[in-house]
């Protein structure tokens, strides 16, 4: 315990230490964020404040990570230094997203095939389990792993539009995992987990509403790449319903991202056309502060953490009936907020025509 203690507060310490001279460095470099029609912040701010987190990382990571396990985050480690390269790349460059999405299938390459991550055994409800570790299933599981970890890579990258957010809910889920990996007894997780979080933590007190400087893609595309590998890593052999951990503890992200899909989809534009309908636009449009939408959302993240810390302890019927429940609830807040449309709102919709048959049917009766 005292090596997750002494690993957290060092990586929260260089990141804390490091953030204001990478503030300075960004600006030096012109890695800078000008607002337009799609932004919320109304002035130029450094970006690429990722690096500072990675610092923290870094060193807490070469201190404190067992080498007797470092096969597989030795892999992480590399992958998500590729990406944090690409990242500042972007935050200085403006790459495009055919060369961003490159250096991102790179790096899940290399984590996944001379490295060995790849989905195991995933456990599923009242079917038994898939075992991805040999036969024809081996060569299977290395396409769906690397859709993994670049979905979900993306997905973290795509909710970073408000000061603190992408940096709070990575650190919510990153927290989540630690728990869960204390549960199971998997220290070299919790290790790294707890070594990731204290660089957040470290960044956060800068990143917060108002923010003094972002952290770009340098730390979105960074944060994303290893929560998308722990969540393999943590959970691919788990006895627990083990498909269903990982999306629950990512519920915020996975969640705007699928529904941005939709929303595109339903609209008639490019899937990879930028807008303003993420959930914390939203949310702001509904009325809340920027800080009051960021508070919002990290009650959700950490509604989803307990949830799937929950899951780990339950039979199968109550998974599945939490599994409906969230669902149902995560289905009827996007229409509550408008996440696709303010006309496609199917439940609400249902519901309001039940009500005005119900009233009906009162009428008649009076």
């Amino acid at each position: 315990m005292s090596t997750l203690i002494l690993g957290f507060l060092t990586s929260l310490i260089v990141s804390f230490i490091a953030t204001p001279y990478v503030k300075r460095l960004a600006v030096k470099v012109g890695a800078v964020d000008a607002p337009n029609q799609r932004k919320v912040h109304t002035r130029i701010m450094p970006r690429m404040g990722g690096l500072a987190i990675y610092l923290g990382y870094l060193v807490a990571f070469f201190l404190f990570v067992p080498y007797s396990s470092i096969g597989e985050m030795l892999g992480i480690f590399i992958g998500s230094t590729i990406v944090m390269v690409v990242g500042m790349l972007d935050d200085k460059y403006q790459l495009s997203p055919k060369w961003k999405l490159l250096g991102q299938l790179a790096a899940t390459a290399i984590v996944v095939i001379p490295f060995g991550l790849k989905i195991g055994v995933v456990n599923l409800p009242y079917t038994g389990s898939i075992d991805f570790s040999s036969g024809w299933l081996f060569w299977l599981a290395i396409p769906i792993t690397m859709f993994w970890i670049v979905g979900v890579t993306n997905a973290v990258n795509l909710i970073d539009g408000l000061d603190g957010l992408s940096a709070g809910v990575s650190a919510i889920a990153t927290a989540t995992m630690a728990i869960m990996a204390l549960l199971m007894g998997d220290y070299k997780v919790a290790t790294y987990c707890f070594v990731l979080l204290g660089a957040i933590v470290g960044f956060l007190y800068f990143n917060f509403h108002p923010a003094r400087l972002f952290m770009g893609d340098t730390g979105s595309l960074f944060l994303g790449f290893n929560l998308a590998a722990l969540s393999i890593m943590g959970f691919k052999e788990a006895l627990f319903v083990s498909f269903i951990i990982p999306i629950v503890v990512l519920g915020v992200p996975l969640w705007d991202t699928f529904f941005a899909i939709v929303r595109r989809i339903v609209n008639k534009k490019p899937i990879s056309s930028p807008d303003k309908g993420h959930l914390h636009h939203c949310l702001l449009n509904m009325g809340l502060s920027h800080r009051a939408t960021v508070l919002t959302i990290y009650s959700i993240s950490i509604f989803f953490g307990t949830m799937a810390i929950l899951l780990t302890k339950t039979t199968k019927w109550t998974t599945l009936i939490v599994m409906v429940a969230l669902l149902i609830a995560t289905h009827l807040g996007t229409e509550i907020v408008g996440l696709v449309s303010r006309r496609h709102r199917p439940l609400i919709n249902a519901y309001r025509r039940l009500k005005v048959k119900y009233a009906e049917q009162q009428r008649r009766t009076n």
